[in-house]
């Protein structure tokens, strides 16, 4: 078990080639592991999350965009990410935000989520924007309870992609989620 995610700040600092194994296992763990507790999308996609290639080729493609980690000050352990891209005009996106399971009930999530709109704040960011599964009503309602708010849009689920797992389902669409900053 780890110790209690309440304990110390959260220090994002971008992850580096050398951390991407560990993300990548943390990120299908989260996602889709047997441990995924109430975040897990395992009952409608199969496989992984992501895949060390994938998550490489995003780093290199996208290169203003960040992905950073958290570890635990005591002994190094990642205890999450998040994947920060600026859009213009004071507008980020916030992808892959991802807490050990184990930590999902000590408020990790809700810390990270924060120190991640720190970031972005100290960056001119003004709003927040990121997609969803539209059937993650838990999720949807976990964010809508930090200030995030649907916009409206939606974009179409990657089926035929199997780098983002393979869906059960065929009513698989994302919802856009959007908060102010300022």
């Amino acid at each position: 078990m780890l110790d209690d995610a309440t304990d110390d700040v959260v220090r994002l600092i971008p992850a580096q080639d050398g951390d991407v194994p560990a993300i990548v296992a943390l990120m299908n763990l989260a996602y889709r592991g047997d441990e995924a507790g109430w975040n897990t999308e395992a009952g409608y996609i199969d496989g992984d999350r992501t895949s060390e290639p994938f998550l490489r080729d995003e780093i290199a493609t996208k290169p203003h965009a960040t992905l950073l980690i958290w570890r635990d000050d005591a002994d190094g352990r990642l205890r999450g990410c998040v994947w920060l891209e600026p859009l213009g005009e004071g507008r980020w996106y916030l992808g892959s935000l991802t807490v050990d399971p184990r930590l999902q009930n000590a408020g990790a999530g809700r810390r990270l989520l924060a120190a991640s709109e720190a970031w972005v704040l100290a960056r001119g960011g003004t709003e927040v924007s990121m997609s969803v599964v539209n059937i993650r009503d838990g999720l949807i309602a976990w964010y809508a309870r930090r200030g995030y708010e649907p916009s409206g849009d939606t974009r179409p689920f990657p089926y035929g992609d199997d780098r983002f797992g393979i869906p059960r389902r065929d009513d698989l669409h994302f919802v856009v989620l959007r908060r102010s900053l300022a």
